[in-house]
């Protein structure tokens, strides 16, 4: 019995279990159980309990406590948000999640820096309706940051594309993206995929602060993390400790830091306080007083964290000695309390002397140029922003310093210290209303970069898609250039880092020597320009400025509107004087505006005294070049698009390339800043192409979209014009007759690597076996189309690229005569090295003789000369034969040793004539036969050597 008790006993104070319901049933309701703890430990569980309904949940601040089934407030020390969840403690990944490749930096979740794709993945099973909110920061668009939602199968969830594609933020910012869910089990996917294609590393995606709603209840509260409280029951979230305290998770209250111990915001732990040293205080120039003095002062680097009271710590500096203040900026006068303040409109002053009115022909030079740093300019701000969520708010990120402005301390090394100069908009003022090109305005600015460390600084335009321009470690005094293509309104922002290490490099810093911007609307002038005037037959007055129609200039003399020549066009941003109007390049025709100059697409070259004519018309369309795929180390694949207008259209650049991902995340932008979306439009663009199948993407990505060729210099058969090369000797000898033609650009936008802008040359080569659209190819030594990163070179092979036709490109071919007729055949020459042109003449035929005059005295000359010799041969044969027997005599007579004969009769027979040839005793030869015939005219005698013994006989005739 007493054991039996025990046991009882035992049952009765079991606590080894917990509370949860079953799955809802088909009615919407379910049950609460007991479960243990660990099988076994208790056998005497409460039994089975109706629950609460499945879509009962408790508001924030509360948890279910399944004991009793109602609300409970969270206690001190702890937070809920009810029906929802949040994850923001990110010292590891919290249970649940998913993740590849993830590191951890300042309790954030940081993607990728690289080309790898990572994803971050989360399941929740929602009972009714909810959202999911997450705070993040993008701000490099060469990282591809997507969200979407897969139901239980997997499949994903429809999604509007600007809900998916997440928006860049500005360097620093944070941004919150909220996406709705539906009941039921949903996956939620943040991934990112880097692109690194001969660029820097790109900086990574950061996410805090998840919060997903919809959830059915809540059964605990969640303990504050290290460095936070809460300090109320019934908490929905928890408060950052302030500085110089601490605390541990979970707690309801911040514990003061010791003495000589610091911390900052939101810390976990004190640290203890360094000795001040020169990189903890800065200076900074005091605003001029009435008597136009200025001074420097020393203060500390807020927040304080070093000691000065001990003696390794060094001392704030004195005040510097008063001095007098930095004139005024161009465009502003010293009024009489030694301030500076905007010229009226009208007046222009260089900031030395008091504003005066323009001349009479003349106009203010509208703009901003600041180039004195006493104080900073009212359409000027400084902010500072840290990545890991502290507050340097109250901070100001730069500081002014006489001749220029810098960056100032900041907090930690890893701020984002931000100045921004915004720029109501632009507008072209008279003088130069004649060009009509795309430059509304320029900014141009001079800074150098002073590191010891991995420092950056970026040039934005805010709430553009991308970073205009950005510079790693020391950079020597320069100077850089970006034209505004667009009229709107835009803010230039220029953000600078020194390093993701903690207060080691305070001392790097950037400096900003000048900043100007021209045709600013409502700006300020420092100098006049000279205008157009009223025509004299006008009925206004004659000193009025008038703006000049579109490609005229202002002639010097007469200060009159007057049209540039044909074949010129308005360069050097100013229109005062023919010489603004510049030619032409070789090749090349100027738009009726006389703002660009383009190619017709004809071409004429003179060489050895033969003119060719070219007509490249079927080469207008906008031709496309994709090459690769190429890979990168990582192993990402992708494709290089090059899309070409080889002449434009009628001078307008009509080859155009698009950031597909950039135009989703800024298509619900209606301000100034939609006008900024990644879309150029040029004679030759680039964009960087992932396909599909590169990375897992439902769609191709286009990025990185830029020009290659704003302006069109001209087209020649040389290989250099106006300092670009086009390097033949990238590409396959030419084996034809017929020259290359060599079409020349350049883009004006210079950039880090490219300080003159980058140039293209395409090279047109004649090549009748190709199609009259040609094919196009970049050398084999360079895929990428460029060697050096700077000019681009493209090969386009055409039949259209041969001349055009002309009579010396074929030749005749006559027929024979027949019946009296003969035809007449026009062939082109081979090989055929010439297109359209002249066509070849029609087959003809013309009356002929069956045998012509020169070939009967050709044949009745034959026949003459065949007659002579048969006679001829037949004379010489027969004397031959006669010579032949005379011999055969003479021999004879010698055998027999006969007394010889009388001289005149020596061995001659009765009836023989005496005249006959010279015999020898030896056989004779041909050519002596000939020479006895041709004696024989010219001597009546004969002497004939016998063969005897005695040599001194001859017989004489």
């Amino acid at each position: 019995i007493t054991e039996n008790l025990g046991v009882d006993l035992k049952h009765a104070v079991c606590t080894d279990y917990y509370y949860q319901y079953t799955e809802c049933d088909s009615m919407g309701s379910r049950w609460r159980v007991a479960i243990p703890l660990s099988p076994g430990s208790c056998l005497d569980l409460p039994p089975p309990t109706r629950g609460t309904d499945c879509s009962f949940s408790c508001p924030a601040g509360k948890f279910l406590e399944m004991s009793v089934q109602q609300c409970t407030p969270c206690a001190a020390g702890s937070y809920s948000l009810g029906s929802g969840l949040r994850f923001d403690q990110w010292d590891a990944i919290p249970a649940g999640f998913t993740s590849l490749v993830t590191q951890t930096l300042t309790n954030t979740p940081i993607s990728n820096r690289d080309e790898c794709t990572v994803s971050l993945v989360y399941a929740v099973h929602l009972e009714k309706q909810g959202s999911v909110s997450f705070t993040y920061q993008y701000p490099d668009n060469n990282i591809f940051f997507e969200f979407y939602v897969q139901n239980e199968q997997c499949q994903e969830m429809a999604q509007a594309d600007d809900q998916k594609w997440i928006k860049v933020t500005s360097n620093g910012e944070w941004d919150t993206h909220t996406v709705s869910l539906k009941s039921g089990t949903n996956i939620l996917y943040w991934r990112t995929t880097g692109i690194l294609v001969g660029g820097k590393m790109v900086k990574p995606v950061l996410l805090k602060n998840i919060q997903i709603e919809g959830v059915a209840y809540t059964s605990e509260c969640f303990p504050c993390r290290p460095g936070w409280f809460s300090a109320t029951p019934g908490s929905s979230s928890c408060q950052p400790c302030p500085s110089n305290t601490y605390s541990v998770k979970g707690a309801s209250s911040c514990t003061p830091c010791p003495e000589h111990h610091y911390s900052h915001e939101g810390w976990a732990e004190c640290k203890v306080r360094p000795p001040c040293s020169e990189k903890d205080y800065f200076q900074i120039h005091t605003a001029c007083d009435s008597e136009g003095k200025t001074q420097v002062l020393y203060r500390w680097v807020e927040p304080k964290i070093c000691i000065e009271n001990i003696p390794e710590a060094v001392e704030l500096p004195v005040t510097g000695q008063r001095e007098p203040c930095p004139p005024c900026n161009p465009g502003y006068y010293n009024s009489n309390d030694s301030t500076c303040l905007p010229c009226p409109p009208g007046t222009h002053s260089d900031g030395t002397y008091a504003c005066a009115e323009c001349p009479a022909g003349t106009e203010p030079v509208l703009g901003y140029e600041y180039k004195w740093w006493n104080v900073l300019p009212s359409n000027m701000k400084t902010s500072c922003f840290n990545v890991g969520n502290s507050k340097c708010d109250d901070m100001n990120g730069w500081e002014v310093a006489g001749d220029h402005i810098r960056s100032g301390a900041g907090s930690s090394d890893n701020d984002y210290l931000i100045l921004s100069l915004h720029v109501p908009g632009f507008k072209v003022p008279a003088s130069l209303s004649g060009m009509t090109g795309s430059e509304f305005g320029r900014i141009t600015f001079v800074f150098e970069t002073i590191c010891s460390a991995d420092c950056e600084l970026y040039f934005m335009m805010v709430k553009s898609t991308t970073v205009v321009e950005s510079w790693e470690g020391s950079k020597g005094k320069q100077s850089y250039s970006h034209s505004m293509t667009r009229n709107a309104s835009v803010t230039y922002t220029w953000a600078f880092q020194r390093t993701n290490h903690v207060r080691r490099y305070i001392s790097d810093m950037v400096k900003l020597y000048s900043i100007s911007v021209t045709n600013v609307l409502d700006g300020v002038a420092s100098a006049c320009r000279a205008c157009a005037l009223v025509p004299q037959n006008s009925q206004r007055a004659g000193s009025s400025c008038v703006p000049c129609p579109a490609g005229f200039y202002i002639d010097r003399d007469t200060n009159r509107c007057q049209e540039c020549p044909p074949n010129t066009y308005l360069a050097g941003r100013h229109t005062y004087g023919q010489d603004a109007c510049v030619a032409c390049g070789p090749g090349s025709i100027s738009n009726k505006e006389h703002s660009r100059c383009y190619s017709d697409c004809s071409f004429t070259h003179t060489e050895n005294n033969r003119t060719l004519t070219f007509d490249l018309s079927p080469l207008n369309d906008v031709a496309s070049l994709t090459i690769g795929p190429s890979f990168t180390s990582k192993g990402t694949k992708y494709l290089h698009l090059f899309n070409i207008s080889l002449c434009g259209h009628k001078g307008q650049r009509a080859a155009v390339c698009t950031d597909n991902v950039t135009d989703v995340s800024s298509k619900d932008d209606e301000s100034d800043s939609a006008q900024f979306v990644n879309s150029v439009d040029s004679f030759i663009c680039q964009s960087t192409i992932i396909p599909a199948d590169g990375r897992g993407f439902r769609m191709a990505i286009s990025s990185q979209s830029i020009s290659l060729a704003d302006t069109f210099i001209g087209a020649t058969v040389d290989t250099v014009l106006n300092g670009v090369n086009a390097k033949p000797d990238l590409f396959p000898e030419n084996s034809k007759d017929i020259p290359d033609i060599n079409f020349f650009y350049r883009s004006n936008q210079a950039t880090a690597s490219c300080d003159q802008g980058r140039s293209s040359v395409i090279t047109v080569r004649c090549n009748p076996e190709k199609s009259d659209r040609g094919e196009l190819s970049v050398p084999s030594s360079c895929p990428a189309g460029t060697c050096d990163g700077c000019t681009f070179h493209f090969l386009w092979e055409s039949a259209s690229a041969c001349p055009r036709c002309t009579e010396d490109d074929y030749h005749q071919i006559e027929g024979a005569c027949k019946g009296g007729v003969q035809e007449t055949l026009y062939v082109w020459n081979e090989p055929k090295l010439c297109t359209k042109g002249v066509l070849l003449p029609p087959r003809s035929s013309s009356a002929c003789e069956a045998i012509a005059l020169w070939l009967k005295v050709g044949v009745g000359g034959g026949a003459f000369v065949a007659v002579l010799l048969i006679s001829l041969t037949c004379y010489f044969w027969k004397k031959n034969k006669r010579l032949e027997y005379k011999y055969s005599r003479l021999v004879m007579s010698a055998n027999k040793e006969c007394e010889l004969p009388a001289a005149d009769s020596c061995a001659l027979a009765e009836g023989e004539e005496p005249d006959d040839d010279v015999v020898y005793t030896q056989k004779p030869t041909l050519l002596g036969k000939l020479r006895a015939i041709a004696n024989k005219d010219g001597e009546s005698s004969e002497s004939v050597q016998l063969n005897s013994s005695q040599s001194d006989q001859w017989v004489l005739g």
